[in-house]
């Protein structure tokens, strides 16, 4: 268990590096050409100012780096000075400045490590079709249409169940008690899927049958419900080519929590209490 939370943490903690590494292959191959500037004898090369402009087309990708090329020449040659002034007064030598130097080797290391996973295994289309009827048949594809009395107290809620339980119309008690802003409409919800609901509620929902009422009361972090379920339906899933996309996240994710397994499961590591 501890293992798997240890994984999560790190998978997490590694999203950005997945995004970042992903738009990594992108990356064309630099041929040389001839430097952009030259700042007291140190050219700026074709490559940095490449990837420069990539850098805010990544930013922006409305950017148009064909019509901000001067600008963009001057931001590097700016650049430029302010790193060779850093390198006269020392500033490469400096403690903090190493450690958050190596800090930022690691992490474009372990960002090209993932990109390395990625191009050695790559998701093919019949991967992410299995993926997706995989979701497709484990989701819950009911939507529900119900209504509800939301009261302030356990009590307050009984009495209502009390109420019902005595032949009381449902919509009558929503606009006499419920507190909530449906209760001036019966207390109709409209038709919603288990997500777009508190789990409490939802759970107490898919349990129920049509035309039924809540026997007991249903406590959320909102007061005391009493539900009646009026109607369910199926759901059509979105179409796979409509969310192709996250599926793909959804399976580098999954390739990336089982690289950092396999590097665990390899390694001796030890935490220090």
């Amino acid at each position: 268990m501890t293992d798997k939370i240890s994984i999560w943490k790190t998978s997490k903690a590694l999203g950005l590096a997945l995004s970042v590494s992903v738009s990594l292959l992108s990356f064309n191959v630099y041929s040389a050409d001839k430097p952009v500037a030259t700042v007291n004898g140190k050219p700026i090369d074709k490559k940095t100012f490449d990837a420069y402009s990539i850098h805010k087309k990544t930013q922006d990708p409305k950017y148009d780096v064909e019509k901000n090329r001067e600008t963009l020449i001057q931001e590097l040659v700016n650049r430029e000075l302010m790193f060779q002034d850093a390198l006269n007064k020392k500033l490469d030598k400096d403690k903090d400045v190493l450690f958050q130097l190596e800090q930022h080797r690691i992490d474009l290391l372990i960002k090209h490590a993932i990109r390395q996973t990625m191009l050695d295994t790559p998701i093919t289309d019949t991967e992410l079709k299995l993926e997706y009827d995989a979701r497709v048949k484990s989701a819950n594809v009911l939507e529900y249409k119900a209504r509800h009395i939301l009261v302030k107290t356990e009590d307050k809620a009984k009495s209502v169940i009390e109420e019902l339980n005595n032949g009381k119309d449902f919509i009558k008690l929503a606009k006499a008690y419920s507190t909530g802003p449906t209760g001036k409409n019966g207390g109709d919800l409209g038709w919603f899927n288990a997500r777009q609901m508190v789990p409490e509620f939802s759970n107490a929902v898919a349990s129920m049958k049509k035309g039924a009422y809540t026997k007991t009361p249903v406590k959320t972090k909102f007061g005391w419900h009493v539900i009646k379920l009026e109607d369910t339906r199926k759901m059509d899933p979105p179409k796979f080519s409509d969310i192709k996309k996250q599926v793909r996240a959804i399976m580098q994710n999954k390739k990336l929590q089982e690289y950092i397994l396999k590097l665990r499961e390899k390694a001796k590591i030890k935490i220090n209490k």
